[in-house]
């Protein structure tokens, strides 16, 4: 090969290359050196794991969803990094929305989870006008679903659920109707001197229609213990007049005032009654007075007003994800916040338990893995044992209770009003506070 010919010229082009190449590595620049598979070789990141939270921070039921943001902030601080499914660790982020109260809206919410957000698995609580809504649109497209914080019948016979089948991706945990009325009755039986003569009025909504009910619902069911009941009937969702209901209480000389309210129209009610002269020694009216800040509404007439007690501080139970216990989760909550624990407290930090467990139980990361694993789903939360796979708890498919007690609220010492366990009859691990007690009048 001459010196100066093409071979002999390009021959030393390459070797050039060569060399240079070799000094770049030995001066550790071959980072800078690249090759078509390097990134190929690398796996994605795990996918992240999405949960849709649906509860009403706003409207006139604001109150059950208060505490969703922090049980929601509280609990992705817990998961850090993730949790393992099928053998994979994925990040977990918790889409919290508020229904403003409105079913219409809860709706609409969830068909964006579903559709733009496409959340693995969706949770949603407190109310019919809640839960209803999101799990007809999680039913419909195939989505996973867990609710709580409505009482079952309204959520299961609302939608138009059939014991012979159930439903094919919604699942509910919460009591009954028929757990409350039976509760409320045995409860009133144990204050002697009343007339048992009990005045029974109801929400026009999905709670007071299917506690409406002429077989399962509060009205029949406390007469099978003996009293003498009255249903006064259905009146609308955002009334501001009950004069017609009192006056029908004073002429049945009820000594018993029970009904589904709103806590605004409870309020309403109560206040009307002082100004017209009706005195009643016993008044429980669910859903009404679950919170402190509705009690503090009724100003000083809140002392000695009954309710159900589906959860407390007092609860022997404590969380499968966190190990804190009833108590302890409410202090937590109390020092974080400034502000009273509350009994939705409770479910909406199960409801995320219960979607968590599911979520590491199931074989893959998919919507009928996800199904299959709520459907075996047997687990100890902060509000008592869940689980779907048959037994007493499971009066119909797709559908678990959960305990249930008396309550009466009383004058307190920290805050304004405490509440009290005062019956529990149907729950006997529920320790008692204070017998129960008639309404005291100044």
């Amino acid at each position: 090969m001459k010196p100066n010919s093409g071979a002999a010229q390009k021959a030393r082009a390459v070797d050039r290359q060569r060399r240079k190449v070799l000094k770049l590595i030995a001066a550790g620049g071959a980072g800078v050196i690249t090759s078509p598979w390097t990134f190929q070789s690398s796996r994605a990141a795990p996918k992240t794991i999405k949960i849709g939270q649906i509860t009403p921070e706003t409207g006139p039921i604001a109150a059950f969803g208060e505490p969703s943001k922090w049980v929601a902030d509280a609990v992705s601080k817990f998961l850090g990094d993730g949790i393992v499914v099928a053998g994979e660790k994925h990040r977990v982020e918790i889409l919290n929305r508020d229904s403003q109260s409105n079913p219409n809206r809860a709706s609409e919410v969830a068909a964006q989870l579903i559709n733009n957000d496409r959340v693995d698995i969706m949770i949603a609580s407190s109310t019919g006008d809640t839960t209803n809504p999101v799990a007809d649109q999680c039913e419909l497209a195939g989505v996973p679903c867990v609710t709580s914080d409505d009482p079952w019948q309204s959520w299961f016979f609302g939608r138009k659920g059939d014991p012979k089948k159930g439903f094919e991706w919604t699942y509910h945990f919460f009591w009954g109707f028929d757990m409350a009325a039976n509760m409320f009755a045995e409860m009133w039986l144990t204050l002697p001197g009343s007339n048992k003569i009990a005045g029974v009025m109801l929400t026009n909504d999905p709670d007071g229609i299917a506690a409406s009910d002429p077989v399962r619902g509060l009205p029949a069911t406390i007469k099978s213990h003996g009293f003498d009941v009255h249903y006064l009937g259905l009146y609308p969702p955002l009334a501001d007049d009950f004069t017609a209901q009192i006056t029908q209480l004073k002429n049945l000389n009820a000594d018993i005032a029970c009904g589904i309210f709103n806590p605004p129209q409870f309020a309403i009610f109560w206040t009307q009654c002082a100004q017209q002269g009706y005195r009643p020694k016993i008044v429980t009216p669910p859903k009404a007075l679950l919170f402190p800040t509705a009690v503090e509404a009724l100003g000083d007439r809140g002392a000695g007003m009954s309710t159900e007690v589906w959860w407390s501080h007092h609860h022997p139970f404590k969380s499968g994800l966190t190990g804190e216990t009833a108590q302890q989760y409410c202090d937590a909550y109390e020092k974080a916040s400034g502000k009273q624990w509350t009994q939705p407290l409770g479910f909406k930090h199960a409801n995320l338990e219960v979607a968590i467990d599911v979520l590491k139980r199931a074989k893959k990361l998919d919507a009928a893995s996800i199904r299959d694993a709520i459907a075996q789903t047997d687990y100890q939360s902060i509000v008592g044992p869940i689980t779907w796979k048959g037994g007493p708890t499971n009066p119909v498919p797709n559908v678990c209770t959960t305990p249930l007690v008396g309550g009466q609220w009383e004058k307190g010492t920290k805050w304004k009003y405490d509440l009290n366990i005062v019956f529990n009859g149907s729950a006997p691990n529920i320790p008692l506070d204070r017998p129960f007690s008639a309404i005291q009048y100044s």
